[in-house]
Protein backbone atom coordinates (compact mmCIF):
# COMPACT_ATOMS: atom_id res chain seq x y z
CA UNK A 1 0.00 0.00 0.00
CA UNK A 2 2.85 2.29 0.40
CA UNK A 3 3.67 2.17 -3.36
CA UNK A 4 0.48 4.27 -4.04
CA UNK A 5 0.78 6.72 -1.25
CA UNK A 6 4.37 7.56 -2.92
CA UNK A 7 2.85 7.34 -6.62
CA UNK A 8 0.43 9.82 -5.16
CA UNK A 9 3.20 12.05 -3.16
CA UNK A 10 5.01 11.95 -6.41
CA UNK A 11 2.04 13.65 -8.18
CA UNK A 12 1.07 16.21 -5.20
CA UNK A 13 1.34 16.84 -1.33
CA UNK A 14 -1.44 14.11 0.67
CA UNK A 15 -2.42 14.95 3.83
CA UNK A 16 -2.30 11.73 6.76
CA UNK A 17 -6.11 12.35 6.71
CA UNK A 18 -7.04 12.19 3.10
CA UNK A 19 -4.47 9.30 2.99
CA UNK A 20 -6.72 7.14 5.66
CA UNK A 21 -9.89 7.89 4.33
CA UNK A 22 -8.77 6.69 0.64
CA UNK A 23 -6.61 3.82 1.64
CA UNK A 24 -9.65 2.57 4.14
CA UNK A 25 -11.36 2.11 0.61
CA UNK A 26 -8.54 -0.30 -0.92
CA UNK A 27 -8.85 -4.07 -1.01
CA UNK A 28 -5.35 -6.26 -1.74
CA UNK A 29 -5.88 -9.35 -3.84
CA UNK A 30 -3.83 -11.90 -6.20
CA UNK A 31 -4.43 -12.85 -9.41
CA UNK A 32 -3.12 -16.29 -10.87
CA UNK A 33 -1.27 -15.72 -14.48
CA UNK A 34 -4.02 -15.53 -17.10
CA UNK A 35 -6.65 -14.46 -15.05
CA UNK A 36 -9.24 -11.95 -17.16
CA UNK A 37 -9.93 -9.27 -14.75
CA UNK A 38 -12.23 -7.81 -17.07
CA UNK A 39 -14.48 -9.29 -19.70
CA UNK A 40 -15.97 -8.42 -23.24
CA UNK A 41 -19.64 -7.65 -22.06
CA UNK A 42 -19.12 -7.14 -18.35
CA UNK A 43 -18.90 -3.75 -16.75
CA UNK A 44 -15.83 -2.80 -14.82
CA UNK A 45 -16.42 -2.17 -11.16
CA UNK A 46 -12.39 -1.40 -9.88
CA UNK A 47 -9.94 0.96 -10.51
CA UNK A 48 -6.67 -0.79 -9.40
CA UNK A 49 -3.25 -0.19 -8.35
CA UNK A 50 -0.93 -2.60 -9.44
CA UNK A 51 1.78 -3.66 -6.79
CA UNK A 52 3.05 -6.88 -8.95
CA UNK A 53 2.73 -7.72 -11.85
CA UNK A 54 1.69 -7.17 -15.56
CA UNK A 55 -1.77 -6.85 -17.18
CA UNK A 56 -2.88 -6.79 -21.28
CA UNK A 57 -6.04 -5.57 -22.81
CA UNK A 58 -6.98 -6.80 -25.80
CA UNK A 59 -10.16 -7.33 -27.85
CA UNK A 60 -10.26 -11.22 -28.50
CA UNK A 61 -10.62 -12.04 -32.04
CA UNK A 62 -11.18 -15.84 -33.38
CA UNK A 63 -7.50 -15.91 -35.09
CA UNK A 64 -5.54 -13.07 -33.35
CA UNK A 65 -6.19 -10.85 -30.09
CA UNK A 66 -5.59 -7.05 -30.64
CA UNK A 67 -3.51 -6.23 -27.93
CA UNK A 68 -3.89 -2.19 -27.24
CA UNK A 69 -1.96 -1.80 -23.48
CA UNK A 70 -0.38 -3.29 -21.11
CA UNK A 71 0.15 -2.07 -17.17
CA UNK A 72 2.76 -2.66 -15.00
CA UNK A 73 3.67 -2.78 -11.49
CA UNK A 74 3.29 1.22 -10.00
CA UNK A 75 0.64 1.35 -12.33
CA UNK A 76 -3.19 1.79 -12.43
CA UNK A 77 -5.31 -0.56 -14.10
CA UNK A 78 -9.22 -0.63 -14.97
CA UNK A 79 -11.49 -0.47 -18.37
CA UNK A 80 -11.32 2.63 -17.42
CA UNK A 81 -14.18 3.87 -20.30
CA UNK A 82 -16.26 0.98 -18.91
CA UNK A 83 -15.47 2.62 -15.14
CA UNK A 84 -16.66 5.58 -15.85
CA UNK A 85 -19.91 5.38 -17.66
CA UNK A 86 -20.64 2.01 -15.61
CA UNK A 87 -21.26 0.45 -19.69
CA UNK A 88 -19.55 -2.80 -20.53
CA UNK A 89 -16.26 -2.72 -22.95
CA UNK A 90 -15.48 -4.44 -26.25
CA UNK A 91 -12.13 -5.71 -24.83
CA UNK A 92 -11.15 -8.13 -22.18
CA UNK A 93 -8.35 -7.48 -19.38
CA UNK A 94 -6.22 -10.15 -18.76
CA UNK A 95 -3.17 -10.62 -16.09
CA UNK A 96 -0.15 -11.97 -18.13
CA UNK A 97 1.90 -12.53 -14.47
CA UNK A 98 0.60 -13.46 -11.46
CA UNK A 99 -0.68 -10.04 -10.09
CA UNK A 100 -1.04 -8.39 -7.03
CA UNK A 101 -3.30 -5.75 -7.13
CA UNK A 102 -4.97 -3.24 -4.68
CA UNK A 103 -9.02 -2.50 -5.59
CA UNK A 104 -11.36 0.26 -5.35
CA UNK A 105 -14.73 0.04 -6.03
CA UNK A 106 -16.57 3.03 -7.90
CA UNK A 107 -18.89 3.73 -5.42
CA UNK A 108 -15.52 3.75 -3.13
CA UNK A 109 -13.93 5.98 -5.29
CA UNK A 110 -16.86 8.54 -5.75
CA UNK A 111 -16.88 8.84 -2.08
CA UNK A 112 -13.37 9.36 -2.17
CA UNK A 113 -13.80 12.22 -4.68
CA UNK A 114 -16.73 13.87 -2.44
CA UNK A 115 -14.55 13.62 1.11
CA UNK A 116 -11.26 14.85 0.39
CA UNK A 117 -9.44 17.48 -1.12
CA UNK A 118 -6.93 15.56 -3.04
CA UNK A 119 -9.31 12.87 -4.72
CA UNK A 120 -10.52 14.96 -7.83
CA UNK A 121 -6.89 16.04 -8.47
CA UNK A 122 -5.87 12.87 -8.47
CA UNK A 123 -8.82 11.34 -10.65
CA UNK A 124 -8.05 14.41 -13.01
CA UNK A 125 -4.18 13.48 -13.18
CA UNK A 126 -4.61 9.85 -13.56
CA UNK A 127 -6.97 10.54 -17.05
CA UNK A 128 -5.07 13.22 -18.18
CA UNK A 129 -2.33 10.73 -18.14
CA UNK A 130 -4.15 7.89 -19.83
CA UNK A 131 -5.50 10.43 -22.35
CA UNK A 132 -1.73 11.48 -23.43
CA UNK A 133 -0.45 7.86 -22.96
CA UNK A 134 -3.07 6.33 -25.67
CA UNK A 135 -3.25 9.56 -27.80
CA UNK A 136 0.80 8.93 -28.51
CA UNK A 137 0.01 5.11 -29.31
CA UNK A 138 -2.45 6.32 -31.69
CA UNK A 139 -0.65 8.71 -33.31
CA UNK A 140 2.74 6.54 -34.07
CA UNK A 141 0.20 3.77 -35.29
CA UNK A 142 -0.97 6.38 -38.09
CA UNK A 143 2.38 7.79 -38.65
CA UNK A 144 5.11 5.39 -38.31
CA UNK A 145 5.98 2.44 -39.94
CA UNK A 146 6.37 -0.88 -37.95
CA UNK A 147 9.72 -0.82 -37.57
CA UNK A 148 9.89 3.22 -36.10
CA UNK A 149 6.88 1.56 -33.36
CA UNK A 150 9.25 -1.37 -32.75
CA UNK A 151 12.27 0.79 -32.36
CA UNK A 152 10.37 3.44 -30.34
CA UNK A 153 9.82 0.60 -27.92
CA UNK A 154 13.15 0.56 -26.88
CA UNK A 155 13.25 3.76 -25.51
CA UNK A 156 9.87 4.67 -24.61
CA UNK A 157 8.72 1.71 -23.43
CA UNK A 158 11.57 -0.75 -22.62
CA UNK A 159 9.87 -2.91 -20.32
CA UNK A 160 7.62 -4.20 -23.49
CA UNK A 161 10.47 -5.47 -25.36
CA UNK A 162 12.21 -7.45 -22.22
CA UNK A 163 8.72 -8.63 -19.92
CA UNK A 164 6.20 -9.27 -22.64
CA UNK A 165 5.96 -11.96 -25.12
CA UNK A 166 6.68 -10.82 -28.75
CA UNK A 167 3.39 -12.18 -30.51
CA UNK A 168 1.61 -9.20 -27.64
CA UNK A 169 4.53 -7.45 -28.87
CA UNK A 170 3.45 -7.73 -32.32
CA UNK A 171 -0.14 -6.93 -32.08
CA UNK A 172 0.56 -4.33 -29.90
CA UNK A 173 2.00 -2.06 -32.65
CA UNK A 174 -0.15 -3.52 -35.50
CA UNK A 175 1.62 -6.10 -37.47
CA UNK A 176 1.80 -10.19 -37.19
CA UNK A 177 4.72 -11.88 -35.50
CA UNK A 178 5.63 -13.04 -38.69
CA UNK A 179 6.53 -9.28 -39.68
CA UNK A 180 7.69 -8.68 -36.25
CA UNK A 181 10.67 -11.32 -37.21
CA UNK A 182 11.78 -9.95 -39.93
CA UNK A 183 12.03 -6.53 -38.51
CA UNK A 184 13.75 -8.04 -35.62
CA UNK A 185 16.22 -9.78 -38.13
CA UNK A 186 16.93 -6.85 -39.99
CA UNK A 187 17.61 -4.53 -36.72
CA UNK A 188 19.92 -7.65 -35.40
Amino acid sequence: MEQIRKYFESITALTDSDWLFFSSRLTRQEFPKRHLLLKAGQTENYLSFIEKGIVRFYIPKEENDLTFYFAFANEFVSGYDSFLTQTPPVYHIETLTTAMLWRMSYNDLQEVYRQTEIGNFIGRYAGERLYLDILKRELSLLSDTAEQRYLKLFTEQPRLIQQIPLKYVASYIGITPQALSRIRKRIY
